[in-house]
């Protein structure tokens, strides 16, 4: 049976050339590439997209213009062997996959695709004649509409030179390019920049009647550390027995130094704080010891861009560190610094992290806002009055604690319209924060989620990778926010509730991507004494 133009033998033959073999996967490639052709309507500029990265991409390459290349064809390697052929204005085309169920009459295609026997064992010939016979009858195909995603050919946009490298990459990668992100396949393939030495060391006697380059730090362990002569400071004749107290034999002086085409120190650690600082930052200029920290200037949220911060990491010579992002921080407390790492750095990584940092400011404190509380407890047992309700001051008490007011409590049954009211009358009380508590577990008496869905329910996210609070559920009901608090609450001091209040009060829209990082640190260890915010969890 032909593929294409090709007799079976022809297209062995080009295989061999392009692929260096005749796979068997690249021959009934050849079929599925030509059947899917057959079913789209004639003249039509098609792309593929191909499920596999073993012989199939190889099959569209030969017989189409689609191309890794030119990028008409993209591999998606999800593991199974198929292939999508679709018109690449309206994304409308044809997907073709092997059938397993069509196997069954050819049992050393079968025994080939399956891995049901070795290679060794394998009968090479019979495998081919059996190819050449089913041809693209072991196939099944189907209509399918390509999502958006999916459709277009990404052009390479703006172009840079890496600092590191200083080799060419597209900035969409970063600050610096994804082989000095350490991708690359081979062993030392991530370079700093190469740096003359730009300044001179002069022996701390000659030093006398000069002046500082920078500052200098003494350390008494456990006793003190910090700056004991200031950059600009003026060395005299006394200070020369101090210097050798703190280890300085040599001393770099301004006079000595030549720093063309270099940044110090002090100067990229106060042009990065400027950038850096965003609403509620405040931090102390001039840097000491060529740092600067950042401190909150009033109660909030702090809160962190996370991708320019690795980005501005990923530079040569800088740094910044912080707290965990999304914590409550007091005023005044430290919440990041940072620094260039030698004496100076070049302008060309100077420059590159002023790049990064121009887009949006790294860190923010955003304040709490005081909400108005509708307490909606749920459980018939309490409801009747068979056991007391503890969720109310519970909840009270966390609320309370960040400013917000207690607007109305209600107790209802486990009853899907009972809490449709019950949410209705506390958003009548003016609340603006409805939590809910229990009836959101596997129970058949648990109707909390059908009544806040009766109620109005939306952006709905329901479970967090945490524990204790797994199933909490988070949403939106007109212009209240909703949080609905597991029965784990009752035991448990603190939970994932605790852990989201606060961002939702900062008015944070949380994703269901940002719930997934609560995964990692999201295990409360549930210590004999409970010093929760000044623990692991939620870190």
């Amino acid at each position: 049976m032909n593929i294409g133009p090709y007799t079976f033998e022809e297209f062995k033959e080009v295989a061999r050339k392009f692929h260096g073999y005749p796979a068997p996967g690249l021959l009934i490639g050849g079929y599925m590439v030509e059947e899917a052709k057959k079913h789209l309507p004639a003249d039509t500029l098609f792309d593929a997209v191909v499920e596999t990265g073993k012989c199939l991409p190889d099959a569209v390459q030969i017989l189409t213009l689609c191309s890794y290349g030119n990028g008409w064809m993209k591999v998606i390697k999800l593991g199974r062997y198929a292939l999508s052929l679709y018109d690449k204005y309206t994304g409308k085309g044809v997907r073709i996959h092997i059938d397993t169920e069509k196997l069954e009459n050819w049992p050393e295609i079968k025994a080939w695709f399956l891995k049901l026997k070795p290679k060794k064992e394998q009968d090479t010939d019979k495998l081919f004649a059996e190819i050449c016979e089913a041809g693209p009858s072991l196939c099944s195909i189907t209509p399918v509409q390509i999502a958006p995603d999916f459709m277009g050919h990404k052009h390479m946009r703006d172009i840079g030179i890496c600092p590191s490298c200083n080799e060419a990459y597209p900035l969409s990668d970063g600050a610096i390019c994804r082989g000095c992100q350490g991708e690359v396949p081979y062993v030392g393939g991530s370079r700093d920049v190469v740096r003359e030495d730009c300044v001179v060391a002069v022996e701390v006697e000659d030093a006398v009647g000069r002046t500082a380059l920078h500052d200098m730090t003494r350390i008494e362990p456990g006793v003190y550390k910090g700056p004991e002569f200031k950059a600009g400071q003026e060395i005299t004749a006394g200070d020369v027995c101090r210097l050798q107290q703190m280890g300085r034999n040599r001393v770099y002086v301004q006079d000595e130094s030549s720093a063309d085409g270099m940044v110090h120190e002090n100067e990229a650690a106060q042009a990065f704080a400027d950038r850096m600082a965003g609403e509620g930052i405040v931090f102390k200029a001039p840097p000491e010891e060529g740092k600067i920290s950042f401190c909150a200037a009033y109660k909030g949220l702090f809160s962190i861009n996370r991708d320019i911060l690795e980005r501005f990491n990923m530079l040569p010579d800088v740094m910044c560190t912080s707290r965990q992002g999304d914590i409550l921080v007091d005023e005044g407390k430290p919440v990041a610094g940072t620094r260039a790492i030698p004496l100076h750095i070049s302008e060309t990584v100077f420059r590159n992290a002023l790049s990064v940092l121009d887009e949006d400011p790294l860190f923010s404190v955003i304040p709490l806002r005081k909400a108005k509380v509708g307490i909606l407890v749920t459980g018939t047992e309490v409801f009747q009055g068979l056991i007391e309700d503890k969720f109310v001051p519970i909840i009270s008490g966390k609320v309370e604690r960040l400013g917000c007011e207690v607007a109305a409590s209600v107790i209802v049954p486990d009853d899907k319209d009972a809490i449709s009211n019950g949410v209705n009358e506390l958003l009548k009380q003016g609340a603006d924060l409805i939590v809910t508590t229990a009836g959101l577990s596997v129970d058949p008496d648990d109707a909390t989620r059908a009544g806040l869905v009766d109620a109005g329910l939306k952006d709905a996210l329901f479970g967090v990778p945490a524990l204790p609070g797994t199933m909490l559920l988070l949403g939106k009901i007109q212009h209240a926010d909703v949080i609905g608090v597991p029965a784990c609450a009752l035991f448990y001091k603190i939970t994932s509730f605790d852990l989201v209040l606060p961002r939702i009060l900062a008015g944070q829209a949380i994703t269901r991507k940002e719930l997934t990082r609560l995964a990692e640190g999201g295990l409360c260890l549930n210590c004999r004494s409970c010093t929760f915010p000044k623990c692991p969890f939620g870190k």
